[in-house]
């Protein structure tokens, strides 16, 4: 049970991959700061592979045989690709399944307001987070604002070297008496996670001058006006690049690792393995850190109501074939591991820990208080995976999320388990989890994408 690091094991040749994969997986980073921008790059990356829209191929009822390549979109927040196998696909599919959005800051509806000539947008935090770590940052900017006439227009300002970033303000020390008294979940308030975006008034202005400009800024730039947020999604989130971390540049540092490690290793091992078997699917979703709730979430029916536009388009189009197909699959759920961290070694079960550079980590069960919202694989199943990653000599660990009654937390694995289907948790070890900026080990993100090529091509 001893395992050895996993830098020590590898030839030039593999770090020369290992070293290209974690540049690739930074650019990534870099441009996939929220859900749209992931599924934009993941068509875009899947379309350049040779995958087809599966709605256009809907429309021109196009039939599908095996070798064919398909995607699909579910409201630019969701994707899904298919590698049809030689395999009958009543056989099951082999899914590797992980989530793409991540813990932020989203602008409010009616977010625009000024106070003592300061002017802020309203926001409301999305997923766990630890409040206080989200003051004094550069923030940016990320979304679309959808007007009434339907036509779109994408934002993203903070992130190059000529934007102006955004932050939240503190309580300066000198005055922070009261405030450093209160609980760590108390200290910084959810309704004053505010950005502050402006202090300039408009000339002419009497009443709410300083707000006034940012709307005529806004109006010059976006064509918007204030009422306009109310169709508009907009994200806060970390500005600033994905960089390499510490003296052997052995780690990366970077906004939303949580879980878009796991999404980038998912779909680059998927696209580059050109021919399948048994069919294939990456499903990169939405929502996760909410609950996997609403259309895009884990929980909605589009993934089980594309397979049954595939499965028609190939000639069994029935709900029995359907049943059997979800029924006979596998997947691999790839969310993080909390990993090992000694500053805070009271929190874990060192012997059912994560570390990094031990390779991928398998979650037999998830969850907390007694296993609650687990799906807890079954020993058979994970005996086929350790067989796979073994053939395929692909460094892999085990590991729970903290010690017993530490905490927990969850994954979309449950839900796709209610399928019948056989289903574990995997990912890479996180340090820093749900903070704004999390730390990844880069031999841990190459064992990965080994271990999700050996497991869509077994």
């Amino acid at each position: 049970m001893d395992q050895k690091n996993t830098w020590l094991s590898y030839t030039a040749a593999q770090k020369r991959e290992l070293e290209k994969v974690s540049g690739e997986y930074m650019d990534f980073l870099n441009n996939g700061k929220t859900e749209r921008e992931c599924a934009d790059i993941a068509v875009n990356a899947a379309e350049k592979a040779g995958y087809k829209n599966l709605h256009e191929l809907i429309k021109k009822k196009t039939k599908i045989k095996p070798g064919d390549k398909v995607y699909a979109v579910c409201m630019g927040k969701t994707v899904v690709l298919f590698n049809i196998g030689k395999d009958n696909i009543e056989e099951g599919l082999s899914i590797l399944g992980a989530h793409i959005d991540s813990p932020r800051l989203d602008v409010k509806q009616n977010p625009l307001y000024e106070d003592s000539e300061l002017a802020y947008l309203d926001t409301h935090y999305y997923g766990g987070i630890k409040k206080y770590q989200w003051v004094t940052l550069p923030l940016s900017i990320h979304g679309v604002i959808v007007f009434t006439d339907g036509t779109t227009t994408e934002v993203n300002i903070g992130e190059d070297e000529d934007d102006p970033v955004f932050c939240v303000t503190d309580l300066l020390i000198h005055l922070a008496s009261e405030q450093m008294d209160k609980k760590a979940s108390k200290a910084v308030e959810g309704e004053n996670l505010d950005i502050l975006i402006g202090s300039i008034p408009l000339k002419g202005k009497e009443k709410d001058a300083v707000k006034e400009n940012v709307l005529a800024l806004l109006k010059d730039k976006y064509g918007m006006e204030e009422r306009d947020f109310e169709s508009a999604e907009l994200e806060i989130v970390p500005a600033g690049k994905a960089r390499e971390l510490g003296f052997d540049r052995s780690m990366i540092l970077s906004y939303g690792q949580d879980d878009r490690v796991c999404a980038f290793s998912s779909l680059k091992a998927f696209l580059d393995v050109k021919s399948v078997k048994r069919t294939a699917v990456c499903l990169l979703v939405d929502k996760e850190e909410i609950g996997s709730v609403g259309a895009t979430g884990m929980r909605s029916l589009f993934f089980e109501n594309t397979l049954a536009e595939v499965l028609d388009l190939m000639g069994q189009g029935s709900d029995l074939s359907l049943r059997r197909t979800l029924a006979n699959s596998r997947m691999l759920s790839s969310d993080v591991s909390a990993a090992f961290d000694p500053l805070y070694a009271s929190q874990f079960d060192k012997k059912n820990a994560a570390y990094f550079g031990k390779g991928i980590v398998f979650n037999k069960f998830t969850g907390a208080r007694g296993k609650s919202g687990s799906n807890d694989a079954n020993a058979e199943y994970f005996g086929f995976v350790r067989k796979v990653m073994e053939e395929n000599k692909v460094a892999y660990q085990t590991a729970e999320l903290g010690k017993v009654d530490a905490g927990g937390g969850g994954t979309i694995a449950y839900i796709m388990s209610l399928y019948g289907m056989d289903v574990v948790d995997c990912g890479m070890a996180v340090l820093s989890m749900h903070a704004p900026w999390e730390v990844t080990s880069k031999s841990d993100l190459y064992e990965g994408y080994k271990a999700y090529k050996a497991f869509i091509s077994a």
